[in-house]
């Protein structure tokens, strides 16, 4: 008899964890396999504090920390309700008044529709939160509630084991630099795709190549990629009013 999608998805991160994997990673396959699990969710992130700042520190799509951080800068939106008083947050239609109107029409802006939040919760204190987005109205339903928190239980316990592990500053630290990182990454994929006419798997293929032939990591790779177009973008601005000079 065929699982369900919520077995398929526990079952697979139940065998994640077996292996040498990053906080990052794992983070990620949880969002990812919450998604799995969730049908009405198109994205999932994770908010926690990195470097003093809530921020969003793994995502699956691109849009998620973009929707978020209209939350982090009023201070005021569902995932840092779930965050701070710990408990079950949503909304149910983004185009509709009420709490967070501030959050609400930046998400509906974006397409974001609907949205469910869960806090992260280590010995009953609250350690960041998982958030859901739907692009359509009243997406979620009753039951993606228990389903969701199974989710972020088990990202709790990536966390407390982390800082149990390495403690919250070098975990934080760890973090911060895994974010920067990847950043580095797809604006280096960006570069390559733009200058190139190359999709994003192709990008990042070069850059496994590069990395390989110099033997260095790829996001050292990545970095370099990115500074070099910072500069000769530089070097553009200057070029004419010198020429003038």
């Amino acid at each position: 008899m065929a699982q369900s999608p919520l077995s398929e998805s526990l079952g697979e991160l139940a065998r994640f964890f077996v292996g040498d994997r990053s906080t990052q990673d794992t983070l990620t396959r949880v969002t990812e396999l919450t998604v799995e699990a969730i049908p009405a969710a198109d994205m999932a992130g994770i908010t926690l504090v990195i470097a003093g700042c809530r921020s969003t520190a793994v995502f699956t799509d691109e849009l998620a920390p973009d929707v978020d951080q209209a939350q982090y800068a009023t201070g005021s939106g569902p995932c840092l309700t779930a965050f701070e008083e710990r408990r079950i947050t949503s909304i149910d239609d983004t185009s509709e008044p009420g709490e967070w109107c501030g959050f609400r029409r930046a998400a509906a802006e974006r397409g974001i529709g609907s949205t469910l939040s869960f806090p992260l919760l280590v010995d009953e204190a609250s350690v960041g939160a998982l958030n859901l987005y739907a692009s359509a109205p009243r997406a979620f339903e009753p039951d993606d509630r228990p389903t969701g928190q199974l989710f972020a239980d088990q990202a709790a316990i990536v966390l407390a084991n982390a800082h149990a592990y390495w403690g919250a500053h070098d975990l934080s630290c760890r973090l911060s630099e895994a974010m920067e990182s990847r950043w580095a990454i797809e604006q280096a994929k960006g570069i390559l795709m733009a200058t190139n006419g190359l999709d994003a798997d192709q990008a990042f293929e070069l850059l496994v190549c590069a990395s390989q032939r110099e033997n260095k990591k790829v996001r050292d790779i990545a970095r370099r990629m990115v500074q070099g177009a910072c500069e000769r973008a530089h070097d553009a601005r200057l070029t004419p009013s010198v020429a003038r000079d």
